[in-house]
């Protein structure tokens, strides 16, 4: 390569080098940087020369060529000759000082490549910068921060000269006088401190090891003297910041005396910069440095700068820490360490300052100090180590701080002390005590909300750091197993400790495991020992089954409480491990897939009061026993702000007093329990009553007498009165005192021994409750209005029942007051307000009715009908659960509350009703309990139809549960029931639908019971409506309706006969219901008419239709619609030509009552066909539409639709809708198909006539002229196609068309024939059998007289040829002969589209081209000359077709024609169409095939190779497949095994391609391989430099810089340099910076 082409690229890149875009500029200097590499001394010649001939280059264009200059010369210095070192250091030194004023990108440019060259060359580097750098005169910045920059980047080359540079410096500082002067000075000096004690510390490595530190002590001395004297007083902050540097690195470099000397004024002058600057880590790090120097010399002056130092570094590490800003935390890390540097000396008064400052108050003060404090005990052990004691004295005040951000130091604080042994002391128990109690921490925030200040510390990031920290005491720091053994059970009792449970539990565990395993003596507590905090083992034993008893609450503590209590059990008594080591690990098991949510909480409960029982049998010992009793009575006072918790342990106690067998102790706890519980409770009071009941089971006679005592004692005599309060000293309301006594007899009646109880119920236990009660029920005629004693009296009662129910069953007993009793309790719900439940009255009336139901006597029919019509009413009535309250605020329950009382009051309906029927389990007893509910159902409120249908569900599923038939017996209300529930079955509330079902389901087994089959007999017809119960989930009604038929089937057939006219009767009335749809009985009355009547209705069809179009208007039950169609149906077997002329005369567009008209007609398959004939010969000889003038003002003729045709082709889409017309559908396919798809094509782009429905009759035309603007001609005909091809269940064509969106493309005049192409391929490949009687069909409609519709054939055929089942079916020669007759249609379109079909014969059927091979490739040259083509659709449809056949012509009938069709070709190329470009060059790739025995072929393959390999980065990719394609077949004929191998390799369409690396392996074969053709390649290259496209700009470029970076220098003669470098120059400036970047690419292969 000529040098001049090297230069002068170089030159147009250094031009570039500025260029606007940044990519394109980076390419430029990788190019400038790659031709530098290859040859620097002509680059870097360049570049000189460039900056010297422009000295008034912007700076930015400067900058880049200067750092151009330091990269060569970084890369390649060894390479360089020195005299261009030489050129290019006074260059630099030029570049940099040519200006006086400070320029830093440029200045800095140049100085960079000084330090560059400084690396090897710093003797010459520093001849010339001494030269500038000259005694007395101030230098350029520069200057010296070069000085600066290469002490660090050479410090072994830089320390010998820097005595002399200081020397010479030092006269220099007192003349600059500019800030900027200053600072670099001060930056340098900094720098030059730095590198001499690198240098001194590594001595061994230095190339003079005599360099000693007393060298530079007196320069550095002297600028120190400058710097601190003069400079740091300054007002710039920047300035002071570097000075301030400077000192800390110049402090390890003066001599000992004199900064022993400077400290009493450089340290306080330190300091006071914290003030003056906000940034504060460099000085800091300076500080840190000088107090290093100071007490590394051993200072005595430091120790009065004490005070005010530890003040400045205090008031520094109490600024807070911003992690997202690094300087905070650099400066926070500096200040800890100067206080370890003055630890080491001063340790004594650093603690007493810092212990001082923990007594400040304030939040950030005592952070601060609680950092230092863990700093010094971590980093200072040995220092700290008899200052301990101290130490925990005096954190004792940071433990009471309020704030959560000094907590947390607090806890990192004693997180260090624990590992260096200061929890062993005395006072450590107050910082494990600190770590339990925030354990406990509440939460500050409910769940998924987030605290709004980042840095806040939260309550449970503190709590979980507190759980860490005591997990980790337990685990890793050995030292305090006996420090937290036995303490930590201490806090395991007290209630403000219950949040620290689960981590206290598993320490706890983890020291008992370790302690026992180790078998340590210790491990057995001593509960008692003097010192010890610790709980009875009976308190302790008590806390833990309370929690075990909750296990999902405070942070799920009941697994822990109870592991911890298996890991104790010998310590709680020697007897209790056998029945824990079983008990609890099962208890355990049933948590692990637990949640609160899933677990039986009564279940739960009732397995821990048995393990406690349990556990009390295995001690055996009634002295303990009675002990944890008075225990646990005592400890209930703990729970008071816990409720459900103290009323679990009322049960506990209840049961620890029944295991005792000490009389006057369960007296006196019984009386504890009476007198100390807060009555106005109503959770206590419960847990009381349960108490003293389970007391009562081993204790009755006991109890009562307890009970009775407590009764008559004064607390209740000194009542002012029945509605007096009597306030004792604990302020306990009388009433609610009562409530409890009540509640207590009733839970004694539950749980007293079977055989003792019923003979005290009458005589004890109601007495009691009648003289505490006060009402007119029980004696006295005086009713009390406190709901406590309501509620306590109902669920007494209640208990009352349950208890003697369960007794009877082994002997009869009448309880003689049940209806008093239940008079009484019916009047209470009378009470309740009808619009709203808040008080629990309904359900525990109801169940205490359930429970008195069961007893004898019976109660009367007036009495039992009024019991549940109050009942059913009071329940039914109410609102939903979600329905707004509008009571006061303190009456409103809240959601939660209000959903379990709604589900409670439901079940407590259903299980009276259970008992009602229980007694008279008869179908009258069944019927006496229906009647109140079957009103409901027809309720139009939803919420009322769900329950009532609910509770009827359970009422039968508890009838047939609860069946014995031991005679034959009629279910005689059989039919009723069934009429009132069949129309449930299309509720709308899915749930009703169900319910419904389930119901008939049920009711039909009952009736297969009392026809005497066995309970496990399965009748097939009703286990059907298992499978209809899952269609009702389903919300489409006809899914609905036809689920409804076929339930009605069911029940026909297991209906007994007698019952069938009930069943009617009831159905007629569901006829009416406001929310059910009609039965099936409707349509068979209907029908049943028509069908014998029907015949003599001619003269009145019209009118019966007419009149059936108006009530389908507004019959608003589908079940009545099916029955209406079927009455359409029954008119159309009988007067079918009046049925279709009356329907097809109605307004256009059918309203949709017409439509469902026309749908009900296709149920008949025989009517639908002669329908469907009747309309096919319509229409195919009425004119489709009509030619109009569409206004005087315009030109041309509108399409307009003629009404006929459009009114049956709407008739035929809505007839098709039916699903039943497929047998109809599938004998007129042919005809079918044809004439609507023909009728497509004439109705493409028709518009509808303005007078549409001017003859039409029957409905209102108004309310038809408001859809009109919806109604699309073509659209009908389109949907009436798809809707074909669907009811002739060809899914597999419908399903690809719907994906393509075909039938959109078919309506608009754009697409449509892409619209048909898809249309004929789908049938061709999922419907061939079906094509031969299409083809038939279609063949007249070519040389109709409507030019659509022979377009839309000639498009539906030409796809057909596509497909070989064209031969199979032996069509090919009728549509062979049809596409060569279309080639000289007049219309343009066909005539393309047969040129398309007989292209596509090479597709369908390949075998067959070679028989038509000449008139195939007559065709298609004359179609690639056609002029009449004015968007070349004719020519590329041509070329398309020709390039299919030609991959199956035989030789002989292609190979005179190769070159020939190749030059036609050849033109086409670059075209500016994507489409013709990519079948041109797909059409050379499959002509290739017949040119391999033609050496012109061969040469004109290589005239089109550069196009083709530069269209691979066409910026159409369907341009670039055809490329890979046909340079893949043509290979063979380039004549390179190597390109060959490589296009065959490389060049798959689907495969992504790396460009670049291609050509650049392909330039290698072209080189190697044709090194004559070299100049045609690049002439032709450079050729496209001008091409239109930027991506092929850019990969010429590309093409050249890979060919140039590949040619051996003897084959640069056959290249045009100037050529190539001019267009590279020119391709430079273009437009695209894709292409600049590549030209730049390019360049940088010009070496």
């Amino acid at each position: 390569m000529e040098d001049v082409d090297v230069d002068q690229v170089t030159l147009a890149l250094l031009d570039a080098a500025n260029d606007k875009d940044s990519l394109v500029q980076e390419q430029v200097r990788k190019s400038i940087l790659t031709l530098g590499n290859q040859q620097p001394e002509r680059v870097l010649s360049m570049c000189q020369d460039y900056l010297v001939k422009h000295p008034k280059l912007i700076v930015g264009h400067r900058v880049v060529i200067l750092q151009t200059i330091e990269l060569v010369v970084k890369s390649k210095i060894d390479e360089i000759s020195y005299p261009r070192i030489k050129s290019i250091i006074s260059l630099a030194s030029d570049e940099m000082t040519r200006s006086k004023e400070v320029v830093p990108d440029w200045q800095q440019a140049a100085s960079n490549i000084l330090v560059a060259v400084g690396n090897k060359h710093i003797n010459d580097i520093m001849e010339e910068i001494l030269s500038k750098f000259q005694p007395g005169v101030l230098p350029h910045f520069f200057v010296v921060q070069t000085l600066a920059s290469l002490s660090d980047s050479n410090v072994y080359g830089m320390v010998p000269f820097l005595n002399a540079i200081l020397s010479t410096m030092l006269p220099m500082l007192g003349m600059a006088k500019q800030d900027n002067m200053k600072w670099v000075f001060s930056s340098a000096l900094s720098h030059f401190s730095e590198s001499i004690l690198e240098y001194l510390a590594n001595l061994d490595k230095a190339p003079d090891p005599t360099v000693r530190k007393d060298t530079f002590s007196s320069e550095i001395y002297a600028s120190y003297d400058v710097l601190f004297g003069s400079w740091l007083q300054s007002r710039e902050p920047k300035l002071r910041l570097t000075v301030a540097e400077a000192l800390g690195s110049m402090s390890h470099l003066m001599a000992h005396d004199k900064l022993e000397e400077q400290l009493p004024k450089l340290i306080p002058t330190i300091l006071s910069l914290y003030k003056k600057n906000p940034e504060h880590y460099i000085i800091s790090k300076s500080l840190c440095q000088v107090l290093d120097a100071s007490v590394s010399m051993g200072s005595r002056v430091l120790e009065t700068q004490l005070d005010s130092l530890l003040s400045a570094l205090h008031q520094q590490i109490c600024a807070p820490i911003d992690y997202s800003n690094p300087p905070t935390v650099k400066n926070h890390n500096e200040i800890l360490r100067c206080f370890s540097i003055l630890a080491s000396t001063f340790s004594d008064r650093l603690l007493l300052f810092v212990l001082q400052k923990l007594e400040n108050s304030n939040e950030r003060n005592r952070v601060g100090s609680l950092a230092v404090l863990r700093h010094l005990i971590n980093s200072s052990t040995s220092i700290m180590e008899n200052k301990k004691l101290l130490i925990l004295a005096s954190i004792r005040q940071p433990l009471a701080d309020h704030s959560n951000k000094v907590k947390k130091m607090v806890v990192q604080v004693i997180s260090a002390m624990a590992h260096h042994g200061y929890l062993e002391l005395d006072g450590g128990d107050l910082l494990v005590r600190f770590i339990v109690q925030h354990c406990a921490l509440p939460d500050t925030y409910y769940r998924g909300q987030r605290p709004a200040d980042p840095e806040e510390v939260t309550n449970e990031a503190l709590r979980s750091m507190c759980d860490n920290t005591l997990h980790l005491f337990t685990t890793t720091v050995g030292r305090l197993t006996d420090v937290l053994w036995p303490m930590l059970i201490g806090y395991l009792t007290p209630g403000q400790y219950s949040n620290a449970t689960t981590p206290l539990c598993k320490s706890l565990i983890l020291l008992a495991n370790k302690k026992r395993a180790a078998q340590e003596p210790n491990f057995t507590i001593d509960f008692s020992a003097p010192g010890t905090n610790l709980p009875t083992p009976y308190v302790l034993m008590t806390r833990l089954l309370v929690n075990a008893a909750f296990p999902f609450r405070w942070r799920g503590h009941g697994a822990p409480s109870l592991s911890l209590l298996h890991a104790l059990a010998p310590n709680i008594h020697p007897n209790v491990e056998p029945v824990w080591q079983k008990a609890i690990p099962l208890l355990l098991a049933q948590l692990e897939d637990a949640s609160c949510d899933t677990i039986d909480k009564n279940k739960w409960e009732e397995g821990i009061l048995q393990l406690l029982s349990k556990t009390l049998v295995a001690i055996a010992d009634d002295k303990w026993s009675c002990q944890l009793a008075v225990e646990a009575t005592r400890y209930l006072s703990t729970y008071n702000h816990l409720l459900e918790e103290k009323n679990f342990l009322y049960r506990c106690v209840g049961v620890m007093l029944q295991q005792s067998y000490n009389r006057d102790l369960i007296k006196k706890q019984l009386q504890e329990m009476l007198v100390s519980a807060r009555h106005h409770d109503g959770i206590e009071r419960e847990g009381v009553a349960m108490g003293v009941g389970l007391c009562a089971s081993n204790h009755l006679d006991a109890t009562l007498a307890k009970l009775d005592e407590f009764g008559k004692s004064d607390a209740f005599k000194k009542s002012s009165g029945i509605f007096g309060l009597l306030k004792d000293k604990n302020e306990v309301d009388v009433e609610k005192m009562k409530s409890t006594l009540i509640l207590c007899y009733g839970y004694v009646a539950l749980h007293a021994p079977e055989d003792q109880i019923l003979t005290r119920i009458d005589s004890e236990v109601l007495k009691s409750i009648s003289k505490h009660f006060n009402t007119k029920v029980l004696g006295i005629k005086v009713e009390t209005k406190d709901m406590t004693m309501k509620l306590s009296l109902i669920q007494s009662v209640g208990l009352i029942a349950k208890a003697v129910s369960v007794c009877v069953r082994r002997q009869s007993y009448m309880f003689t007051r049940k209806q008093e009793l239940m008079g009484v309790m019916l009047d209470f719900i009378k009470a309740e307000p009808t619009d709203v439940m808040r008080t629990p009255v309904r359900h525990l009336v109801m169940t205490t009715c359930a429970n008195l139901v069961k007893l004898d006597p019976d109660l009367t029919e007036n009495e039992n009908f009024d019991m549940l019509r109050t009942c059913l009413g009071s329940v039914y009535s109410l609102p939903p659960p979600d329905a707004p309250d509008k009571g006061k605020e303190d009456e409103v329950l809240d959601p939660q509350q209000r959903e379990v009382l709604y589900s409670e009051t439901f079940k407590a309906l259903n299980d009276l009703l259970k008992s009602v029927l229980a007694r008279d389990l008869t179908p009258d007893g069944l019927q006496t309990v229906f009647k109140h509910i079957e009103g409901w159902f027809s309720s139009g409120l939803d919420h009322e139809r769900e329950r009532a249908i609910l509770t009827t569900l359970e009422v039968l599923q508890f009838y047939f549960d609860s069946l014995s038939v031991k005679n034959m017996v009629t279910f005689h209300n059989l039919g009723a029931l069934l009429g009132r529930l069949a129309p449930r079955c299309t509720d709308p509330v899915p749930l009703v639908r169900r319910a419904a079902m389930d119901c008939i389901y049920t009711l039909l087994h009952i009736q297969l019971r009392y026809e005497g089959f066995s309970l496990d007999y399965r009748d097939e017809s009703v286990e059907g409506l298992v499978s209809l119960r899952e269609r009702l989930d389903n919300p489409d009604h006809s899914v609905l309706y036809k689920t409804c038929s076929e339930l009605t089937k069911i029940i026909s057939k297991r209906l007994p006969q007698q019952q069938l006219s009930t069943l009617l009767f009831m159905l007629f009335e569901g006829l009416v219901d406001s929310q059910s749809n009609c039965s099936r009985a409707s349509s068979v009355i209907l029908n049943t008419l028509l069908k014998n009547r029907g015949a003599s209705l001619q003269d009145l069809v019209p009118e019966v239709l007419e009149v059936l179009h108006v009530r389908l208007q507004v019959i608003a039950e589908d079940q009545v619609k099916v029955a209406v169609a079927q009455s359409i149906l029954i008119l159309a077997t009988q007067h079918l030509h009046t049925v279709v002329s009356t329907l097809i005369a109605y307004p256009l567009p059918f309203d949709s009552w017409s439509c469902e008209m026309w749908i009900a007609l296709g149920a008949d398959s025989s009517i639908a066909s002669r329908i469907m004939e009747m309309m096919i010969e319509k229409l195919n000889v009425l004119a489709p539409y009509v030619d109009k003038k569409e206004s005087v003002l315009r030109p041309g003729l509108t399409k307009v639709a003629t009404s006929q045709p459009l009114a049956m082709t709407c008739a035929l889409r809505e007839l098709m809708m039916n699903g039943q017309t497929v047998e109809a559908v599938a004998s007129l396919f042919p005809q079918l198909f044809s004439a609507l798809l023909v009728r497509v094509g004439s109705c493409v782009g028709v518009q509808l006539p303005k007078d549409i429905n001017s003859n039409s009759i029957g409905p209102d035309r108004k309310g038809a002229l408001k859809s009109l603007a919806s109604f699309d001609v073509c659209g009908v005909a389109v949907e009436a196609l798809r809707i074909l091809l669907a009811r002739a269940q060809l899914e597999e064509v419908v399903k690809p068309l719907d994906q393509d969106g075909a039938w959109d493309k078919m309506k608009d005049p754009q697409q449509h024939i892409t619209g048909v192409t898809l249309l004929s391929r789908a049938m061709a490949k999922h419907a061939g059998p079906r094509l031969p009687a299409i083809v038939e069909a279609l063949c007249p409609s070519l040389n109709n007289i409507y030019e659509c519709q022979r377009v839309t054939v000639t498009a539906f055929f030409a796809e057909l040829l596509s497909h070989h089942v064209v031969t199979e079916l032996m069509m090919m020669d009728l549509l062979m002969n049809n596409m060569m007759e279309r080639i000289s249609e007049p219309c343009c379109t066909v005539r393309m589209l047969a040129l398309r079909g007989l292209g596509n014969i090479a597709m369908g059927s390949p075998e067959k081209v070679n028989k038509y091979a000449k008139e195939l490739l007559a065709a298609m040259s004359a179609g690639m000359e056609e002029r009449d083509d004015p968007g070349k659709l004719i020519t590329l449809e041509a070329m398309s077709g020709l390039s299919k056949v030609l991959l199956y012509l035989d030789q002989k009938n292609v190979h005179l024609l190769v070159v020939y069709i190749f030059m036609k070709i050849k033109p086409f190329l670059e075209n500016d169409s994507d489409e013709i470009r990519c079948a041109a060059i797909l059409l050379l790739g499959n002509l290739s095939r017949f040119g391999t025995d033609e050496p012109v072929f061969k040469d004109q393959i290589h005239n089109v190779l550069v196009s083709l390999l530069l269209h691979l980065s066409d910026p159409n990719q369907q341009v670039v497949k055809a490329c890979k394609y046909s340079m893949r077949v043509f290979a063979p004929l380039v004549g390179s095994e190597q390109i060959t191998s490589m296009f065959q390799k490389h060049l798959h369409e689907d495969k992504s391609l790396h460009y670049g690396e291609f050509i650049n392996d392909l330039t290698k074969y072209l080189i190697q391989d044709f090194p004559n053709m070299l100049n045609f390649y690049h002439n032709t290259v450079v050729q496209f430099f001008k091409s239109n496209w930027a991506d092929i700009r850019a990969s010429a470029a590309m093409f050249i810089g890979f060919l140039l970076g590949n040619l051996p220098e003897e084959l640069f003669i056959h290249m045009n340099m100037g050529n190539i470098t001019r267009g590279l120059v020119m391709l430079l400036q273009d437009p695209d910076p894709t292409v600049r970047a590549k030209a730049a690419e390019a360049m940088g292969h010009f070496h």
